[in-house]
């Protein structure tokens, strides 16, 4: 059975955790593993993160979550109406960081890569970055 919730929230990081719980809380009935449900929380605080301080760069905004379940997989679209991605393949990159002079990692997506079966990334510079992620049942 396919099952659907959709979640908006501030872009402040006091909601990161919010996040990761409720996309740990949602998957929850097909696959209650913590491994699994770590993985989970991982991808959704990294993808969270960048909305905050990427997406926003610190200014009010919100993120919109919208979780995916069908008897397969679990299906994460994270996006925020920021200032978007110039080029997605260069931040893509392990180590980029579009800010370093504040001692980022660059390693978000890799991170939501290493932790998720499947990661694409669609951004319009000015307008919107979408971050949409899944992970398989098994």
């Amino acid at each position: 059975m396919n099952n659907r919730a959709f979640l908006k929230f501030a872009a402040l990081s006091s909601n990161e955790g919010f996040a990761r719980l409720a996309a740990a809380a949602f998957a929850m009935d097909k696959n209650s593993e913590m491994s699994f449900l770590d993985d989970i929380k991982t991808a959704v605080s990294e993808a969270v993160t960048n909305c905050i301080v990427h997406g926003y760069e610190g200014k009010d905004g919100e993120i919109e979550m919208e979780l995916r379940s069908t008897d397969e997989a679990l299906y994460i679209t994270i996006t925020d109406y920021g200032v978007g991605i110039e080029d997605v393949a260069l931040a893509r990159t392990p180590l980029y960081s579009s800010k370093p002079s504040e001692n980022r990692a660059g390693i978000g997506f890799t991170v939501m890569e290493m932790f998720m079966d499947e990661l694409e990334i669609k951004s319009v510079k000015g307008k919107y970055t979408r971050v949409i992620m899944s992970k398989n049942y098994r």
